[in-house]
């Protein structure tokens, strides 16, 4: 059974990977460029693309079915110190998925992963909550309220 730091760990990795994935190819590369390292690293896998496949359900509780597919791209870095990071990103950036790989990786040491969640995550997710801020705001703008109005009892 994994303990509470394991579970909190695990947690914090998948808020970075969700972040990186969700954020756009050249907002990484920007902030990485910002970082100012270059990690020697080997490519165990990738970066390759293919297709996933998407699954869905009917009313919400019916039998899962497939429902279409979509083209993703992943990638897995070995550093030079040993530690293994992958990704798994929609689309064909294959840089996109490279860098997260290797932010994954580097994220496994405490100083590195604070520093990556600072100067990387952190911007990014702030972007990311600007950007679904505004779409909600242009959905609300088309939104149509419909209401009866009942005329009386003919």
């Amino acid at each position: 059974m994994q303990g509470t730091e394991d579970k909190a760990a695990h947690a914090a990795r998948q808020k970075r990977l969700s972040a990186l994935a969700s954020a756009d190819g050249r907002d990484i590369l920007a902030l990485w460029e910002k970082l100012g390292i270059d990690p020697a690293c080997e490519m165990v896998r990738g970066p390759e693309t293919g297709l996933i496949a998407l699954r869905g359900r009917i009313g919400g509780g019916g039998a899962p079915f497939n429902f279409g597919e979509a083209t993703a791209t992943r990638a897995t870095v070995r550093l030079e110190n040993g530690a293994i990071g992958h990704s798994l990103t929609l689309g064909r950036d294959r840089l996109k998925a490279k860098l997260i790989a290797i932010l994954d990786a580097l994220a496994q040491d405490a100083a590195m992963e604070s520093k990556i969640d600072e100067m990387i995550v952190r911007p990014l997710q702030a972007s990311l909550a600007e950007r679904d801020s505004k779409r909600r705001s242009e959905t609300a703008a088309t939104k149509v309220d419909f209401f009866t109005m009942v005329r009386g009892d003919d």
